[in-house]
């Protein structure tokens, strides 16, 4: 359940043993985890453990995963941000704990906001309800409902300075190699 009591609703195609293809299950998605720290929702829809990804009859949702991908997956969740308080009451090291990324491979450089992570994955955001920047190192941008970010593995927090909830899905693919960096 959502902070604005809005369950997502979640829907899994598989086939019958004749191949058919059927609804698996129709249903509110049930892995909804709320951070203590910030009172973000995030909701796991699915995962894929392989590249190419496998079919699946298991409940691929119904794990428990870090932020980002393992290596050769990819997640699927979205994600409401509550209106961010004027002042942030915890530090970076909170929060990259609470979002189960280390702190040696959770930052590519110092953190400007408490939030800021990268994970080794190209992600997809797409913004489904209100608006939200996205910090980076030494800028930001905007987004607002119906925006697409395509984020490449960059240092970057999220912060939702309206006064209404945001609701984003990502889509996280792993993704291998070093940061991108312009040759000198």
């Amino acid at each position: 359940m959502s902070t604005n009591g809005s369950a997502i609703r979640r829907i899994v195609t598989t086939h019958a043993p004749d191949g058919t293809a059927i609804i698996h299950s129709d249903a509110p998605a049930p892995n909804v985890r709320v951070r203590e720290e910030n009172g973000l929702v995030s909701t796991l829809i699915w995962t894929t453990n392989s590249m190419p990804a496998t079919y699946s009859n298991a409940d691929r949702g119904a794990v428990r995963i870090p932020v980002g991908p393992a290596a050769g997956s990819t997640i699927l969740r979205v994600v409401e941000f509550p209106p961010e308080p004027g002042e942030v009451k915890t530090d970076n090291a909170t929060m990259l704990a609470e979002m189960g990324v280390a702190p040696s491979s959770g930052l590519r450089r110092a953190a400007r906001h408490p939030y800021m992570h990268a994970t080794d994955s190209v992600d997809y955001a797409i913004v489904l309800e209100g608006e939200i920047d996205m910090l980076l190192d030494d800028s930001e941008v905007h987004l607002n409902q119906g925006d697409i970010m395509v984020q490449q593995g960059t240092n970057h927090a999220w912060v939702n300075r309206s006064n209404k909830p945001c609701k984003v899905a990502f889509v996280l693919i792993d993704a291998a190699g070093a940061p991108l960096v312009p040759a000198s």
